[in-house]
């Protein structure tokens, strides 16, 4: 059956592809910072299953302190100049964009199909990981039509990739990172003890400032996490199923709902959101790695506030 085993393996060979790739960039002064970050990331994916927890742990922080000691640099790949990419994109035209079309389509029919395919009554891919598995068919399927129509070197993706994630760094991480601290919060019971703090200072008799405390949590707590979905479990477990559906009986479908919302404006005003916020910054090579988050305040603020009459409003309407 076709699952992580098939994934996870690739995806480590790619990485380790960037490792190598970056150690003989001599015109990147931290090549060996690279080398080594993007290469402890590849034996992650390798073999962290046989590395154990401790293996494991050890590994994440051995890749934040290259990061954070500013080991990780910019390096320059043998790729095509700004000028080559002008003349490839007068030449080709709108042929540019279908290997990126192509992902997307492929993960949609690949996540529809790949479910139900079995080989004499055994699932041929696992129907938990479909998705994933379609994500990964269509990347290969889109590196290789790019390949037969542009005619670019073999070793043309994993340059490009290598520059990606250069321009990219430590943030590429934080996804990954930030699921398995929430995974630990959820075992260490930080949803009841914030639930406990929370409900020690929240007024008994009042609906707002339950509602309030949930809305504003999500978003403080996403902030946090740097993922919406990491923090939902918590603060719903610890303050929504108490205090806003428990004590003061609201509509569990609404208070879910607006409260995930209420989480989202939290993501707009995290760096620890790195895929919504530093990556465009960084793919834009912007001075001012945070102006993302800067010009997405406001309307983080106006929505919470929004979030919070409407949950006070439409979530107990019985």
């Amino acid at each position: 059956m076709i699952g992580l085993t098939f994934v996870y393996p690739l995806a480590g060979l790619v990485f380790g592809a960037f490792a190598a790739l970056s150690a003989f960039d001599r015109e990147n002064p931290k090549r060996l910072g690279n080398a080594v970050f993007w290469g402890l990331f590849a034996v992650c994916f390798l073999v962290g299953d046989r590395l154990g927890d401790l293996g494991n742990g050890v590994l994440a922080l051995a890749l934040a302190l290259i990061a954070g000691a500013g080991q990780l640099g910019v390096g320059k790949p043998r790729t095509t100049t700004s000028e080559e990419r002008e003349r490839l994109a007068r030449v080709h035209g709108a042929k540019l964009f279908l290997p990126a079309l192509l992902i997307p389509v492929t993960v949609l029919v690949g996540a529809l199909t790949l479910k139900r395919l079995s080989v004499h009554g055994a699932p041929l891919v696992d129907p938990k990981q479909a998705t994933l598995v379609a994500l990964v068919l269509a990347s290969l399927a889109a590196t290789l039509l790019a390949k037969i129509l542009f005619r670019q070197p073999a070793s043309a993706p994993l340059q490009e990739g290598r520059r990606l994630m250069d321009l990219v760094g430590w943030a590429a991480l934080l996804p990954q990172m930030l699921a398995a601290l929430g995974a630990v919060f959820a075992v260490a019971g930080v949803g009841k003890t914030i639930g406990d703090l929370v409900a020690h200072v929240t007024p008994v008799d009042s609906r707002l400032a339950a509602v309030t405390a949930y809305c504003l949590g999500m978003a403080v707590f996403t902030m946090m996490m740097g993922n919406a979905f990491a923090a939902f479990p918590v603060l719903t477990a610890g303050v929504a199923l108490p205090l806003v559906i428990g004590r003061f009986h609201g509509d569990p479908a609404v208070v879910c709902a607006i409260g995930m919302l209420s989480g989202f404006c939290g993501t707009l005003l995290t760096p620890l959101a790195a895929n919504f916020n530093l990556v465009p910054a960084a793919l834009l090579q912007l001075k001012d790695r945070y102006a993302v988050i800067r010009a997405q305040a406001p309307t983080a603020a106006v929505m919470l506030i929004v979030n919070v009459v409407l949950m006070n409003t439409l979530a107990f309407r019985r």
